[in-house]
């Protein structure tokens, strides 16, 4: 029952309740996004959905304009707090997760959740091993179980076990775990980049 119905509601009415908040963000954000290079204030990217559906995913532009498209060697985007794709407003709101706000239009889209796994690049779906393909029988969420324990600090294949894992535990109680773990870790900015060794870097 709260996985097919509850769940829904409930990410409607926070999606509504934070509406406010993300119109104020979208007024001071986009503006100090657009000031900087006069570029487009939003991403919008291309993301696996329940059930394998592909949808457009919203976010706040980080990076400048054209950049390149960088991936690590699992296939997962690049991410790192020295990365010269961002822009010096793109590094404060990655940091403090800002970035992510317009997310709140795709949750009453139903597009996603307030909780859930993050969504993968559609070419991940060939690459999904085993039961790897279960971490789209839930919407994604624009916070999940990874998020909010370990932000960036594990490779891909270990997210997705750690995805498969949250629907195989879903529950209100688990979901409010995740929301209010989600904040402190916001709050303390940890883990918000993936650490790169020296010779990585070269």
């Amino acid at each position: 029952m709260y996985k097919s119905v509850i769940k829904r509601i409930l990410d409607i009415v926070v999606a509504i309740v934070a509406l406010p908040f993300f119109l104020i963000v979208l007024a001071v954000i986009g503006a100090l996004i657009y000031l900087q290079d006069k570029g487009p204030i939003f991403y919008n990217a291309q993301r696996l959905g329940r059930n394998g559906k592909v949808f457009k995913m919203y976010k706040f532009r980080s990076m400048k304009v054209n950049a390149p498209d960088l991936r690590n060697e699992d296939g997962s985007t690049f991410n790192a707090e020295d990365d010269p794709r961002l822009t010096k407003i793109g590094k404060f709101i990655r940091k403090t997760s800002l970035d992510e706000t317009p997310q709140l239009l795709n949750v009453l889209k139903g597009d996603m959740s307030i909780i859930g796994p993050r969504p993968d690049l559609p070419e991940h779906l060939k690459l999904y091993e085993g039961d790897e393909s279960r971490k789209l029988e839930v919407r994604p969420g624009l916070t999940g179980y990874n998020q909010a324990y370990f932000r960036n600090t594990i490779p891909w294949k270990q997210r997705i076990k750690n995805d498969i894992y949250y629907i195989d535990h879903l529950s209100f109680l688990f979901d409010v775990r995740i929301f209010i773990r989600t904040v402190f870790s916001i709050l303390k900015r940890e883990s918000v980049f993936i650490e790169t060794s020296e010779e990585e870097k070269k």
